[in-house]
C-alpha cells in the first residue's frame, strides 16, 4: 500500500459517518452505558514512540469514569511518558450480523493510593483497606474518563440508525 492507499482505508468511517444515521446522543450514551456495565474487562492499548502494549484487564465504571487496579505490569512504561489510551470492549465474533464492540478513548491517570478516590474505588470493588495495606506494593489504580465513543453494534440496524455510532463528550 502507498501513502494515498493508507490514507484511503483511514478514512473509510469518516466518510461513512457523514451519511450514516445518527442516534439521539442520549439514547446513544445509555445503550453504551448497559454495554458497559454488562461486560467487565478491557483491552487497555498504551504506546510511547515504538512501544505499544494491549493488556486485558477488568474494569469497573462509575460516575462516567473506568477504574482499573493494577499490579503493575508494561503498560506503566508507556503511561509514564503518553497518558493518552484507548481501550476496548467486546463480544465474541459470531459473525458480521452479530457485532458489538466498543472504542473509548481518553488520557488516562493515576488515583493516588489511600486517597479518598482510591479508598471508595478499593471498597466498591470488596476489597479491604487492611488487606491493600499489607501488600508489599501498593495496587495502583488506573482512572480513565472517555471523551469519545465509537460503539459498534448491528442491533442498531433493527431500529433503523447505522450499526456504527460515535459519541463525543467534549
Amino acid at each position: 500500500m502507498n501513502h494515498e492507499d493508507y490514507q484511503m482505508a483511514a478514512e473509510h468511517w469518516t466518510k461513512k459517518d457523514a451519511s450514516s444515521v445518527a442516534m439521539d446522543p442520549l439514547r446513544l450514551k445509555n445503550a453504551i452505558e448497559k454495554y458497559i456495565q454488562a461486560n467487565n474487562t478491557c483491552a487497555l492499548a498504551t504506546g510511547v514512540g515504538d512501544y505499544v502494549r494491549c493488556t486485558p484487564i477488568e474494569y469497573s465504571f462509575r460516575g462516567g469514569s473506568f477504574y482499573l487496579f493494577s499490579e503493575g505490569g508494561k503498560k506503566f512504561v508507556a503511561l509514564e511518558h503518553n497518558k493518552n489510551v484507548c481501550l476496548a470492549i467486546f463480544d465474541p465474533y459470531r459473525g458480521f450480523a452479530q457485532l458489538k464492540g466498543l472504542q473509548v478513548e481518553r488520557t488516562a491517570s493515576l488515583i493516588e493510593p489511600f486517597s479518598e478516590e482510591y479508598n471508595a474505588q478499593a471498597n466498591f470493588k470488596k476489597i479491604p483497606l487492611a488487606a491493600l495495606k499489607k501488600l508489599p506494593e501498593p495496587l495502583h489504580l488506573i482512572k480513565i474518563t472517555p471523551f469519545l465513543y465509537d460503539f459498534l453494534n448491528t442491533d442498531f440496524k433493527k431500529e433503523g440508525f447505522a450499526s456504527r455510532q460515535s459519541l463525543s463528550l467534549r
